[in-house]
């Protein structure tokens, strides 16, 4: 079984999909088409070489976003899943990859989801940090006793767990992990609390947005963050999607689902190379590419 995974933010870098535009006429008509649904030019932002730009919340998603989508599109015949998993807002990738949401809802959906997040952000300030070599479990209990808002937002891989909330909480949390015996407890440069209750405003904004587009039968199983588990039903993946802003990403528990369902070589369309990686630390049985233009 093959199963095609798409990255969430992070994966992005100053020039990309600019070789995708020079090597496809298609490539080059679904940016140019982006630039118009948008109403900016992304491709500026994406192409050149200013990396603060193209950090910025509601440019990264967009662009992320775009790269997976057009190559997925301009993948030819080597596009052939058998599953499709997207991790955090590379579930709106795989969606549209997997042909349960058009390019232009999808894009229209991740700009709005991006714009709600930020303005979320401003709302109420929170963060996220990393913790490694600690147990799921412990994580989980220390969040829990924690006073404040944190949660368990990011199942990454066996002994990599992201935290949310507030920055508060956080800082506590970070302190409580370290003393049971986290190897590193370190935040992370983010604007803010995402995959937690922080998110709740944004949630209800994307929420409008999505019950308002048409999703329709994707051409294979979605492995949704929420439910970590293959997905068909336009109803559940329409729920799901919702869910997401606010639940955590179980990407752990998802790549031992797609293992446990007879998946044996994932490719990773997008930028970078993040989510191998991190199916490796899963299973390093597991056979890992990336995505490449037909």
């Amino acid at each position: 079984m093959h199963a095609f995974l798409f990255p969430g933010q992070g994966a992005q870098f100053p020039g990309m999909g600019k070789d995708l535009y020079e090597a496809s006429s298609e490539a080059k008509e679904l940016f140019h088409r982006a630039n118009e649904i948008l109403g900016f030019s992304i491709t500026d932002i994406m192409f050149g070489e200013d990396a603060e730009a193209l950090k910025q919340t509601q440019v990264t998603q967009p662009a992320i976003f775009l790269h997976s989508v057009i190559l997925s599109s301009v993948m030819g015949d080597k596009f052939q899943p058998n599953a499709v998993a997207g991790h955090s807002l590379g579930e709106f990738s795989a969606l549209v990859a997997a042909k349960a949401l058009s390019f232009e809802d999808g894009l229209k959906l991740v700009h709005q989801r991006a714009l709600a997040m930020q303005a979320a952000c401003d709302e109420i300030p929170g963060t996220m940090a990393a913790v490694l070599g600690l147990e799921d479990s412990i994580i989980e209990t220390i969040c829990e006793e924690t006073p404040g808002i944190v949660v368990a937002a990011n199942y990454n891989c066996s002994g990599q767990l992201v935290i949310s909330g507030e920055k508060n909480a956080i800082a506590l949390a970070c302190e409580a992990m370290k003393e049971a015996g986290a190897k590193r407890a370190l935040p992370l440069p983010v604007g803010g609390a995402f995959h937690s209750p922080l998110m709740e405003s944004a949630k209800t904004k994307l929420a409008a947005a999505i019950e308002a587009t048409t999703i329709v039968s994707p051409i294979c199983p979605v492995y949704q963050n929420v439910v970590a588990k293959g997905v068909v039903d336009t109803s559940e993946i329409n729920k799901n999607l919702i869910a997401q802003l606010t639940a955590p990403v179980k990407w752990t528990q998802t790549v031992q689902q797609l293992l446990a369902d007879g998946s044996t070589l994932f490719t990773e369309v997008g930028p970078g190379k993040v989510l191998q990686g991190l199916v490796k630390k899963i299973d390093r049985s597991a056979e890992t590419a990336s995505g490449t233009i037909d």
